[in-house]
């Protein structure tokens, strides 16, 4: 009992000796520019000194102690969570490998898109064909508990691990759905997610597209599906992003430049004026076929993009529910060791100037429902048929 208790005086004298060594240095360099590269005060960084010493002096589960690695990327995400930006975040080398896995079109889990918003993690959109859609889960449905475990207040990107494993393995996800009381809870098998990016019928003589995201390969799959549509014979195209979370800014333009040719699709403002821009539909790639453009509340992003530029330059009219409202743009920075972090550096306006941010876009033609694949249930779609039906009656000049 004694050794212990002359231990932890010892780690306590050599914690205290350590920063009172530090204040002493610190004392004797200010001014100097050694001072001004340091993240924080002197001060402060010798309260991370303590607070570091502290807890591998008084922890009491030793084992458990993360190491210097998980300490420092610890305190990384604390500092860049004062920011209060869900999308304003750190990841490590293992995010990142998993998050290209994502853009590249597969991955393994349940199948829906997740974000933080108001300190509540809430479904953004499940994904077409995924254990997610099939079991029910929807739009703004709030995550509380996966399993036995509580993830109000948790770190997206923990969810997210947490939410993935090996294939055919169970989990129970517990929903809030709408402000309800009472949880909803989802039994669901883990599966390899392959993301279908463009689904294409004819419906008469309309093509129906459904465009699930906005990745790599998805404004050439979307060509390929417009080509065919004009190749059968369509007179008309509804576009469906309803459930679309988004993706890259990029490919939005290059999706907006297959039904718009030319004009101003978005603008980029931010505090830098580097990340300032405008970008523009290219010419010569448009179809003139008319275009009608199904939104909801899961559709987000990269979708509110090209749905508020059809819509402000008077190409198509959009149906449904108002949707998602994330109108910021994130820019990845590379750190050492294969890490990085994601910046919000600039807020994005529809052409004449709307600010999606924390509002959405509201439809031309607002319609309660959800998306089914079952057409003739799907009140939104059978909206969006009519619309179209009566843009086909209109006389051509």
């Amino acid at each position: 009992m004694l050794k212990r208790v002359r231990d932890i005086l010892i780690g306590v004298f050599i914690g205290v000796f350590a920063v009172t060594a530090i204040m002493a240095a610190g004392a004797s360099d200010q001014g100097s520019e050694w001072s001004k590269l340091l993240p924080f005060t002197q001060r402060n960084l010798m309260t991370m000194s303590q607070v570091r010493n502290y807890l591998e002096t008084f922890f009491v589960d030793e084992e458990n102690l993360p190491d210097e690695r998980k300490l420092f990327y610890g305190s990384l995400k604390g500092m860049i969570s004062a920011i209060d930006d869900p999308y304003t975040r750190f990841v490590d080398p293992e995010q990142l490998d998993e998050e290209g896995m994502e853009m590249e079109g597969e991955y393994g889990g349940l199948g829906m898109y997740i974000g933080a918003r108001d300190g509540k993690i809430l479904v953004i959109s499940p994904i077409e064909d995924t254990p997610a859609e099939k079991a029910g889960i929807k739009p703004l449905d709030e995550i509380v508990k996966i399993d036995e475990e509580i993830v109000i207040g948790m770190d997206q990107n923990d969810v997210v691990k947490i939410l993935r494993g090996l294939p055919n393995t169970s989990v129970t996800v517990w929903m809030r759905r709408g402000g309800e009381d009472e949880l909803k809870s989802f039994e669901m098998t883990r599966e390899i997610i392959n993301i279908k990016t463009v689904r294409f019928q004819m419906m008469d003589k309309i093509a129906y597209i459904k465009l699930n995201n906005f990745h790599q390969k998805s404004a050439s799959e979307l060509g390929d599906a417009i080509t065919k549509a004009s190749e059968t014979g369509a007179e008309g195209i509804i576009l469906d992003v309803r459930n679309n979370p988004g993706g890259l800014l990029n490919v939005a333009v290059d999706v907006a430049s297959l039904f718009v040719d030319g004009g101003l699709v978005v603008s980029l403002k931010s505090r830098v004026s580097r990340f300032d821009e405008e970008l523009y539909a290219s010419r010569g790639k448009a179809t003139e076929l008319p275009l009608v453009v199904l939104i909801n509340e899961g559709s987000a992003s990269a979708s509110e993009i090209v749905a508020g530029a059809v819509q402000d330059l008077k190409r198509a009219p959009l149906v449904g529910a108002k949707s998602y409202g994330k109108g910021s743009v994130q820019s990845l920075f590379p750190l050492p060791d294969k890490a990085g972090m994601y910046i919000s550096v600039a807020r994005y306006m529809t052409p004449s100037g709307k600010i999606i941010d924390h509002k959405g876009l509201i439809p031309d033609y607002v319609v309660e429902g959800e998306f089914t694949q079952v057409t003739s249930e799907d009140k939104q779609l059978q909206k969006a048929l009519g619309v179209m039906k009566n843009v086909l009656l209109v006389p051509k000049n």
